[in-house]
């Protein structure tokens, strides 16, 4: 273990990286915002025109569940008119992801040597993937059956008939609750790749684990069972599957560090 330590700490200090300044640094910062911004105003502009049919597609899901004869309301003059926009602004965003993440990355590549780089593209590919599938998720299960949940419990008498401006930032919250659930692998595998825990220990909290995914389902999400549930059980379960990507990615590495754990 010593001798691939001193192995690893004398191959790295051969790989020399540039030294900038703090104005170089800054003045690619600006340069990297500048891109990630125009990517998604480019976008933004090419979907203007169908802002209307953007809104009508994220509230489906809550105008599938409302009853005959309801519709949704808006409660602010200007809200018929900015409510479609600042929609599909948020899903340029969504959109130019993968772009606003390539540009933080080329931001930090050359910070990072070659087998950090290699281990970093898979991972934030992966991640958007994740972010991707989070949003998706929320979209095509929760929303359905939180919308029918809120729809069926509604007092004998109560028209349900939701303002727009207030389901966009309702959805909005749920959308990134569940983007950023998604990323619990990530998080996994990044946690046993820079030697701050182990596999071994990160499975011994699996009890915290499942707890704690149903406090997170409590806090970001609204107040029904439904949808805690729903964002608690993939939140473990994409737990469990951090823990057996990082068996896959360091096996080795966890290895050791698990046997240099265990010796007392």
């Amino acid at each position: 273990m010593a001798n691939k330590a001193s192995g690893d700490s004398a191959d790295q200090p051969a790989e020399e990286l540039e030294e900038e300044t703090l104005v170089s640094h800054l003045i690619e910062l600006r340069s990297r915002l500048l891109k990630a911004t125009a990517s998604i105003l480019i976008i933004f502009l090419c979907l203007t025109p169908f802002s209307q049919e953007i809104f009508t597609a994220v509230a489906q899901p809550l105008m599938d569940q409302l009853p005959e004869q309801s519709t949704m309301i808006a409660t602010q003059v200007a809200a018929p008119f900015l409510t479609p926009f600042k929609t599909t602004l948020f899903v340029a965003l969504f959109i130019a992801m993968p772009v606003v993440i390539y540009q933080l990355w080329s931001f930090i590549a050359p910070g990072l040597y070659r087998n950090e780089k290699r281990f970093a593209v898979p991972l934030m590919a992966s991640s958007v993937l994740l972010f991707y599938l989070g949003a998706a998720f929320a979209y095509f299960v929760v929303f359905p059956l939180m919308f029918g949940f809120f729809t069926a419990v509604a007092p004998e008498g109560v028209s349900v008939m939701t303002d727009i401006s207030s389901y966009l930032d309702f959805v909005l919250v749920i959308f990134f609750a569940f983007g950023i659930a998604f990323e619990v692998p990530i998080a996994t595998v990044m946690l046993v790749g820079s030697g701050l825990m182990t596999t071994k220990s990160i499975a011994s909290k699996r009890s915290y684990v499942f707890l704690g995914s149903f406090v997170i389902g409590m806090v970001l999400t609204p107040p029904d069972f439904i949808s805690q549930i729903l964002l608690a059980v993939p939140v473990y379960l994409l737990f469990e599957i951090g823990i057996l990507m990082s068996r896959l990615v360091f096996p080795e590495k966890a290895e050791s560090q698990v046997d240099n754990n265990d010796v007392p």
